[in-house]
């Protein structure tokens, strides 16, 4: 199972980082939206944007050729209808359960049977979501959890329930290593928010919190702290805040 065509529902800083790191990675990637300024919105997020195709040329990351290249292969639609034929879905819309159940509901209707349902939420459980598409359907859903900024971070989660085929899971492993990304999977815990890095770094914010809180240091001195004393490349009061503005 190779997947070559992706659609990618929601075109926010998720979505159009998404698309931009799967085009990269040589995908035809089409982006939906629900309007032509939201389109218009993702275009320039993955123009011009801090983590665009123009900066990475700028600071050497990339060639022109292959930014062009990767923009040749990126379409933006209103329309679910011009998904029906691709090989993979990726939902980035908010996240509210009943929102994306609703979503994969009618992406279940309207897209080929064999086409792979990914979720790239951060913390709901797979088997709760894909209860929004039919059984048959399930052995091809996944979550898909990819990092802020999606065009520079490396890891994503595959999260797999226990109706998750085996196949779709290599095939989306076979995706991201195309797109130079790093996978670990992750069995699906429902009860739980978060799978393998937010619940552990989520735990290290929470005390970096409690030592704030408590006066033992300055925020400045917080980050600091692990930014040289482990190597950390932000200290974790920091991150909460680009990852709150969306790096943008």
């Amino acid at each position: 199972m190779s997947i070559e065509t992706i659609g990618i529902i929601g075109g926010g800083v998720m979505g159009s980082g998404i698309g931009q790191a799967l085009a990269v990675g040589g995908a035809q990637v089409t982006i939906r939206d629900v309007n032509d300024e939201m389109i218009a919105k993702s275009r320039s997020t993955i123009v011009e944007g801090r983590f665009g195709l123009n900066r990475g040329v700028e600071r050497g990351k990339t060639t022109q050729e292959e930014a062009d290249a990767a923009l040749s292969r990126l379409s933006w639609t209103t329309n679910v209808s011009d998904l029906a034929g691709v090989d993979l879905i990726i939902e980035a819309v908010p996240e509210e359960l009943d929102l994306k159940k609703k979503v994969f509901g009618e992406l279940d209707e309207a897209l080929k049977p064999e086409a792979i349902f990914a979720s790239n939420t951060s913390g709901l459980a797979i088997s709760d979501i894909n209860k929004g598409v039919s059984e048959a359907r399930r052995p091809r859903f996944v979550g898909m959890h990819f990092f802020s900024p999606a065009p520079v971070m490396q890891l994503v989660e595959i999260v797999h329930a226990p109706e998750t085929a085996e196949e779709t899971i290599t095939a989306i492993e076979d995706l991201c290593s195309r797109a130079g990304k790093a996978t670990v999977r992750v069995k699906d815990a429902p009860g739980q928010y978060g799978f393998i890095a937010n619940r552990i770094y989520f735990a290290a914010v929470r005390e970096a919190q409690k030592v704030l809180a408590e006066g033992i240091a300055s925020p400045e001195d917080i980050n600091k702290a692990m930014v040289f004393g482990f190597k950390w490349p932000v200290g974790p009061l920091a991150m909460i805040e680009g990852a709150t503005k969306g790096w943008q």
